[in-house]
């Protein structure tokens, strides 16, 4: 009976191993399935829509074959075809349920002397390729997102492209059955070997022994060799174990070679999957606009935002800086560069910091300009550094035009960045001021103090800048007077820059708002017959370099322009204004009118 269970395990053994084998080689189908796209005409653009990207099931491979260079690059949607306004292409796209393509023709072009586009390093890809003759890259593109195809953006688009797909083919249970079969076929082999040893132990019919010879006792005066009775053949014992010990090694040869062929997708998949531990959610209301950027976006633009200005900073190149600098941002630099051309010892302005975001506030906004707060561990030191970043149409790189030290340790209640910020007009009625009205409220406390009819709207508790200004003030003060005040005076006032204020709503109806103001130090003769000489100490050699002359009759007026960030909490809050941060630089200095 033992062989026949056997015969029986061997054969479900072979059964079982076999579909498990057949089911991960034969029977397994193809791995993936392609769709080819040709593309006719002279279009120097393809834009490839997020709904041809998802037509079949998982991620997407997409290849691009051309005779020179191949560049691709994906983004939103939206944003894709904003920046195209200017450029014919072809747009490849789901039509009655088939793909299809359709040259698009633009009637805006180019203003006389505008140079063509170039698809390269715009701030609005999210990741870009390029390579030569062919290109291939894996994608996971959402149907919002779409992929643009170019050459140099002058030449013709590469006319062949081709998207392919996985295809799933998990094969739950060939695992099962691979080891199942190899533990059945274990199985077998032990009846077998069982069945060999109880046939063994059965031989025959059993007789009636011969007669046992008289046995003669043992002489103890015989050498050790003689002693007994020693047989060499081995016993029956001995023998089977012998077999059982070579029996094994097959089974688990089989079994280790059979263990190795199973992949993941072999088995079936019984963990639950993982559940997120509850965290706070945002919702958008449905008439939201999406973020201008991502996160791993918004930190490539100040990575490249920081190393044009680097280079810019070493060449005193203020056209380069212009390039990645807008606003008061631009003008200090500018101003940076001509003081340190004429005094070598001046140090350069800080460095715009590079590395992890530690906060990144995008706007809502499907439109232009564009603009997103970011905050990031400053290049030296240990401080923090917020910045204002903006672009202000499709085809122009987005440029820092806030920046500033943040001095406040202030708990502010954000939106996150896969939501974004509602941008706050600048007019608005339902805050403690309205943007537009913050620089020149704050210029008021800064030149009359607690006077001011606005000082009740600021913390000053938490304001590092205005008490340090004071300070500061005090100091230049008494320095003057201790040689200039028996000819001269010296006066301070504070009023808003010229920058455009910068505002972004936080979830408790406040705002995130930059502005700019400036500090005018003011020093002028007391007498007609005296004037006022700039010379000898630093601080005068940057007077008379901006301003060109070493004396005036009239006096002189410097200007430093202070970029500011403040909390402001909506209108019916109990809160006050308060500063988050600040940078404060020479801007100017000229003879008094």
């Amino acid at each position: 009976m033992r062989f026949v269970w056997a015969v029986a395990a061997f054969v479900l053994a072979a059964l079982m191993i076999g579909a498990g084998i057949a089911q991960r080689t034969v029977f397994e189908g193809p791995k993936s399935e392609s769709e080819t796209i040709s593309v006719s005409g002279d279009a120097p653009y393809i834009l490839i829509d997020g709904a041809v990207l998802n037509s079949h099931a998982g991620s997407q491979t997409l290849r691009v074959e051309g005779a020179d260079t191949i560049f691709a690059a994906y983004g939103r949607t939206a944003d894709l075809k904003a920046w195209l306004q200017k450029a014919d292409y072809t747009d490849v796209a789901v039509t009655d349920g088939k793909v299809g393509t359709t040259p698009v023709r633009q009637s805006v072009r180019l203003a006389e002397g505008e140079s063509a586009l170039t698809p390269q390093g715009s701030d609005l890809w999210l990741e870009e390729f390029s390579e030569k003759n062919v290109l291939t890259t894996p994608l996971q593109l959402p149907e919002d997102m779409s992929m643009l195809v170019a050459s140099d953006g002058v030449a013709a688009a590469p006319h062949t492209l081709t998207l392919t797909w996985p295809i799933d083919h998990a094969t739950p249970w060939a695992g099962p059955l691979i080891v199942g079969g190899a533990l059945v076929l274990a199985g077998g082999i032990v009846l077998y070997v069982l069945g060999v040893r109880h046939v063994r132990r059965s031989r025959g019919p059993r007789r009636k022994g011969l007669p046992v010879p008289v046995t003669e006792p043992i002489d103890l005066a015989v050498d050790g060799a003689d002693k007994g009775v020693i047989s060499a053949t081995p016993t029956r014992r001995q023998l089977t174990r012998g077999r059982r010990t070579f029996a094994v090694v097959p089974v688990v040869a089989v079994s280790a070679l059979l263990f190795s062929g199973c992949s993941a997708d072999a088995w079936p998949q019984f963990a639950p999957s993982a559940t997120p531990s509850p965290t706070r959610t945002v919702v958008a209301p449905k008439d939201q606009e999406s973020p201008v950027v991502t996160e791993a976006q918004a930190e490539r633009i100040v990575a490249q935002i920081a190393t044009t200005v680097a280079a810019a900073d070493e060449a005193r190149d203020a056209t380069a800086a212009a390039s990645r600098l807008a606003g008061t941002a631009l003008a200090v630099r500018e101003t940076n560069y001509v003081l340190r051309g004429a005094l070598p010892d001046l140090a350069a302005l800080p460095a715009v910091p590079t590395g992890k975001l530690q906060v990144t506030l995008p706007e809502a906004n499907d439109n232009w300009p564009r603009t997103f707060l970011a905050v990031a561990p400053a290049a030296t030191g240990d401080g923090k550094v917020m910045m204002s970043v903006t672009q202000n149409d499709a085809w122009s790189d987005y440029k820092l035009t806030y920046t500033a030290d943040l001095t406040s340790n202030t708990a502010l209640n954000l939106a996150p960045p896969y939501v974004g910020a509602i941008s706050i007009p600048l007019d608005s009625p339902f805050l403690a001021i309205s943007p537009e009205k913050l620089a020149g409220a704050y210029a008021d406390v800064l030149t009359k103090g607690a006077d001011s009819e606005f000082a009740s709207l600021f913390d000053r508790e938490d304001d590092v800048f205005q008490t340090t200004l004071e300070a500061d003030r005090a100091s230049r003060l008494e320095a003057f007077n201790q040689t200039g005040a028996q000819t001269g005076t010296m006066t301070f006032s504070s009023i808003a820059g010229t920058s455009a204020p910068s505002a972004l709503a936080t979830l408790d109806s406040g705002a995130i708002v930059a502005v700019t103001v400036d500090d005018l130090d003011t020093v002028k003769p007391t007498s007609a017959d005296a004037v006022i000489k700039v010379d000898g100490d630093p601080g005068n050699k940057v007077v008379q370099t901006l301003s060109g002359v070493t004396q005036s009759s009239t006096g002189f007026v410097s200007t430093y322009a202070n970029q500011l960030f403040f909390f402001v909490p909506s209108q019916s809050s109990k809160e006050r204004i308060q500063l988050l941060g600040f940078s404060s630089q020479i801007l100017d200095a000229k003879a008094a009118p």
